[in-house]
């Protein structure tokens, strides 16, 4: 199954993607962007038939919500801590 997400461009995609293939049961997952001056994103799922690409896809968006809501609860939790280092090279001086 293809679904069309529209303005959206290769950095949910590609994420997208990355989820979708931790699937076991998917099989294939690919996306194309049709032409850069359309603002959508093709997103091509294929399964092993145990579930649907529906399925699959929906949980895919699922699994990445809570992979971007358990990245950013962590960097903030460091920040209120100051719970982080930077190294000499990164030093920003104002």
């Amino acid at each position: 199954m293809t679904f069309v997400i529209r303005d959206e461009d290769h950095t949910l995609a590609n994420s997208l993607r990355w989820m979708l293939m931790k699937n076991p049961a998917v099989t294939f997952c690919g996306y194309s962007i049709p032409h850069p001056s359309e603002a959508k994103v093709n997103i091509r799922v294929q399964t092993d038939g145990s579930i649907t690409a529906v399925d699959a896809f929906d949980k895919g968006l699922c699994d990445l919500i809570d992979l971007t809501e358990h990245v950013k609860t962590t960097f903030v939790s460091k920040i209120e801590k100051l719970d982080y280092e930077v190294p000499d090279t990164m030093a920003i001086t104002w």
